[in-house]
C-alpha cells in the first residue's frame, strides 16, 4: 500500500527551497507569513541582523477579538493592512515576499493583496 506524503515536510521542503533564494535585508527587508490552523501571522524580518522589525498577526491587541473566526480572508487581509501600516511607520515601503512554501492562493493571497493595497512594494 501507497504511503499518503505528509503535508508538513513537504511544505517544509518548498520553505527551505525558497529561502535559499530569498534573503532580506535592511533595503528590503523580508515579510515572512505563517499559517496556523486559528491565526495567521506576518512579520518583517532583516536577515543581515537577524532581527525582526515589524510584526502582526491575528492575535495582535489591534485585532484580537474582531473576526468570530481568525483562520479566514477576512482576518488575514486585516493582517496585511495592519501590517502595512506599522511598517510605513516604522519607514520600510520595499520588502521581499516570503510565503514559505505555501501555495499562494487563500489567506496568504488575501494578507498579500491587504498589504500592497496598504502601501507595501514587493
Amino acid at each position: 500500500m501507497l504511503k499518503k506524503p505528509d503535508r508538513k515536510k513537504l511544505r517544509a521542503k518548498r520553505h527551505l527551497r525558497v529561502r535559499k533564494k530569498i534573503y532580506g535585508t535592511a533595503e528590503r527587508p523580508r515579510l515572512n507569513v505563517f499559517r496556523s490552523l486559528r491565526n495567521i501571522y506576518a512579520q518583517i524580518i532583516d536577515d543581515d541582523r537577524g532581527s525582526t522589525l515589524v510584526a502582526a498577526s491575528t492575535l495582535s491587541p489591534e485585532l484580537k477579538g474582531k473576526f468570530p473566526s481568525a483562520c479566514n480572508k477576512e482576518a488575514a487581509a486585516a493582517v496585511g493592512d495592519l501590517l502595512a501600516k506599522k511598517a510605513l511607520e516604522a519607514g520600510i515601503r520595499k520588502v521581499v515576499f516570503d510565503r514559505a512554501g505555501y501555495i499562494y492562493h487563500g489567506r496568504i493571497k488575501a494578507l498579500a493583496e491587504a498589504a500592497r493595497a496598504g502601501g507595501l512594494e514587493f
